[in-house]
């Protein structure tokens, strides 16, 4: 019985030091990366530089209520308002392609056409199934070493670490950040989403596809 109870305890104490690492190693990627990127986000367009090739990253644009998704709506018109004031020349979409009647690039850019966006000027990438994936097919594929990355600051900020990993100069122009339940739940998974580049950095993963590069003109 005394064995027994020595067991659970040790299983205790090893649980609590494995939480606290954990919790330590979180919390010292979101501060990496904060740090990191600071100045390099931006919410004014008459501020932020010119880059050819603006980054549109992708999200579903419905919420599972049928309601469009915040998030996809800020982004679009984030995109848009960078482009009509001539801070990026191109949007590059990029986001998940990967089922049936699920095609986040498609629905973004029927929602930048319908704004005015020209289709000449929009490029999709539709295995930008990560952000990872979606940052260095910029590069890898769409020849962009130099990009404006669009979508929520939290994100940005990822992406634009991510970026300077693979030798990309890389700002990001801020979407509207979604307040309420559903922003809180996505600022919390963030700190996971921020704590696994570090072990994709570490581990050297790629991109899932590659493929011919496509130019941007």
């Amino acid at each position: 019985m005394r064995n027994k109870k020595s067991n659970i305890g040790s299983l205790i104490k090893l649980t609590f030091i494995v939480g606290i690492l954990l919790l330590t190693f979180i919390v010292f990627s979101n501060y990496s990366i904060e740090r990191a990127v600071r100045g390099k986000t931006f919410y004014a367009v008459d501020i932020i530089p010119h880059n050819k090739v603006g980054l549109l990253l992708g999200t579903a644009k419905k919420l599972q209520d049928g309601r469009i998704n915040p998030y996809f709506q800020y982004r679009v018109d984030a995109a848009t308002k960078l482009f009509n004031a001539g801070k990026i020349d191109f949007i590059l979409i990029s986001g998940d392609n990967s089922e049936i009647g699920y095609n986040e690039p498609n629905d973004f850019k029927k929602a930048l056409v319908a704004n005015g966006i020209p289709e000449n000027k929009i490029f999709l990438d539709y295995a930008g199934f990560r952000t990872l994936d979606s940052v260095v097919r910029s590069k890898k594929v769409f020849g962009q070493f130099s990009i404006t990355i669009i979508s929520q600051r939290f994100h940005n900020e990822r992406a634009i670490y991510l970026a300077s990993k693979f030798n990309i100069k890389a700002v990001g122009f801020n979407a509207k950040d979604v307040e309420g339940s559903g922003g809180l739940k996505t600022q919390l998974r963030e700190y996971l989403a921020r704590a696994k580049v570090f072990f994709d950095l570490i581990f050297q993963v790629e991109p899932k596809y590659l493929g011919d590069e496509i130019k941007i003109e």
